[in-house]
């Protein structure tokens, strides 16, 4: 049975034992309550023992005697919003199954997750019904029993959970409910509040109002490892477009690594961008299959239809799913490895004790200079690129301008918290060029793939000839933007 996923958007209220519901059935939209239902819950939460889940505001659960008996993990997605996942009861009680510890691996790592918390819950469920009968909303009223290292404590809430209606109908709910006796609750959570400072605060640190250059070294890096651990589940659970944006924060990160040396230690930071080059590779298969299915898609529909012989268009998508299937094989077994275990402890370390090095400075006076470093090693790929004596040679150096164009933008997004519409400008051109020369690179991998299966139609003794038309087509794909960019160039200063 496959696992389920549905977006919570709920809001909790501490009560105290003497409280009674209102009358909800006055709410907006709402033209009846059904019938309560009473039920029993057992959740048992795991977690590592030094509270990792927690820490990040992840739950992971084991629950039984309600309507969703399973095992739940929860990732918040943005206040008030989480995205609950739901898999199948497994026969064993006290070990997480392992398709569940893989949507949590980006925090745990291989750390072993054992039972933290027991929750007993004696619920009673009000559904909010509209005029259909269709259910808005839930509106809960829970006793709990926390238990903790052998002791326990008690409390009631209230949990006002949307189903099918709008947040006006939360938002309409609050006051009512805060008019009989509620109040916002004290943890975000039951888990939070049965572990209260058991928890581990992670520590919040701030720009300040005249940054340094490591100072937006360290803001930049901090975005860029979230946008790492936001991903990593979504490419396990094969999301659109969730391996092209894991891949793109481990380059920003490679580049600001890069851009920032002065500020950081060259040794520790070459490290981790060997690590994070290797983890772009082992996900680079399933991206540049990803990425050719959805050109060629249209590509072979451009061609006129008495051109096209034989099922080239059907020919081309079989390949490319099977080239994607097995790079996604190999993404996954590298979010699996210990390699990438500790590339994530690096970053949490680069975090919490970045190698900075050098004179701290202004970065409004160090930027200029760290962006012209960049953008006079950009001149150079274009230099090289001019001097290309051959084509092949030519499209290798346009690639490395793009890499190049890259680095320079990403640089520029570091600074614009300093340098304002000046970097937010670079950006803007640095892009442009990235976008231009991202087509030529894409007509080169695809005029190499078009080769290999003209061949391979060929020695089946099959009609190749739809295949030269493609290559041809992407020959002029490459050559105009390569035209392209020779406009844009002079713009990018």
């Amino acid at each position: 049975m496959s696992p389920t996923e549905q977006l919570e958007i709920e809001t909790k209220y501490d009560v105290d034992e003497h409280a009674m519901l209102p009358a909800l059935h006055e709410l907006p939209g709402v033209a009846s309550v059904a019938q309560p239902i009473e039920l029993h819950l057992e959740a048992v939460y795991f977690d590592t023992v030094a509270l990792d889940l927690a820490a990040a505001k992840v739950t992971l659960r084991r629950r039984t005697g309600g309507e969703d008996d399973g095992w739940h993990v929860k990732l918040p997605v943005s206040s008030g919003e989480r995205l609950e996942i739901q898999h199948p009861l497994s026969k064993s009680v006290h070990k997480v199954p392992l398709q569940v510890v893989r949507s949590i691996r980006v925090h745990v790592r291989d750390r072993e997750l054992v039972p933290v918390v027991t929750l007993a819950t004696r619920r009673i469920v009000h559904r909010l019904l509209d005029a259909d009968g269709e259910v808005l909303a839930e509106i809960a009223d829970d006793q709990v029993t926390a238990t903790v290292d052998g002791e326990s404590q008690t409390w009631r809430e209230w949990e006002a959970e949307l189903v099918n209606g709008d947040m006006s109908l939360l938002e309409a709910t609050e006051p009512v409910l805060r008019a009989a006796g509620a109040e916002p609750a004290s943890g975000p959570s039951k888990l939070a509040r049965a572990l209260g400072d058991r928890v581990p605060v992670r520590e919040k640190w701030e720009l300040p109002k005249k940054p340094s250059t490591a100072d937006l070294f360290r803001l930049y890096a901090a975005e860029q490892v979230k946008a790492i651990q936001q991903r990593d589940p979504e490419v396990r659970r094969d999301l659109a477009d969730s391996v092209h944006k894991m891949r793109v924060a481990t380059r920003r990160l490679r580049s600001a690594l890069a851009t920032y040396r002065p500020v950081v230690d060259r040794a520790a930071g070459d490290e981790l961008r060997a690590e994070l080059k290797w983890l772009a590779g082992e996900l680079g298969d399933a991206r540049d299959a990803e990425v050719l299915r959805e050109h060629f898609s249209t590509a072979v529909d451009a061609q006129p239809v008495e051109l096209v012989m034989g099922k080239v268009g059907g020919f081309i998508d079989t390949h490319l799913r099977s080239v994607y299937k097995s790079g996604r094989v190999k993404a996954l077994a590298a979010l699996e490895s210990e390699r990438y275990f500790r590339l994530l402890d690096a970053l949490d370390e680069l975090l919490v004790d970045p190698p900075l090095v050098g004179e701290t400075r202004k970065a409004t006076k160090q930027l200029p200079e760290l962006l012209d470093h960049d953008w006079k090693r950009m001149s150079k790929a274009v230099r090289r690129m001019e001097n290309a004596e051959d084509a092949a040679t030519r499209d290798h150096e346009l690639h490395e301008v793009r890499k190049a164009s890259k680095r320079l933008r990403y640089a520029a997004e570091s600074a614009i918290p300093a340098l304002d519409d000046q970097a937010d400008g670079l950006v803007t051109r640095a892009k442009e060029v990235q976008e231009v020369l991202g087509d030529h690179q894409d007509s080169v991998v695809a005029r190499n793939l078009l080769r290999d299966l003209a061949v391979q139609v060929y020695l089946d003794g099959g009609n190749a000839f739809t295949f030269g038309r493609l290559h041809a087509a992407e020959e002029q794909r490459g050559e105009a933007s390569r035209l392209a960019f020779l406009e844009l160039w002079p713009t990018l200063k």
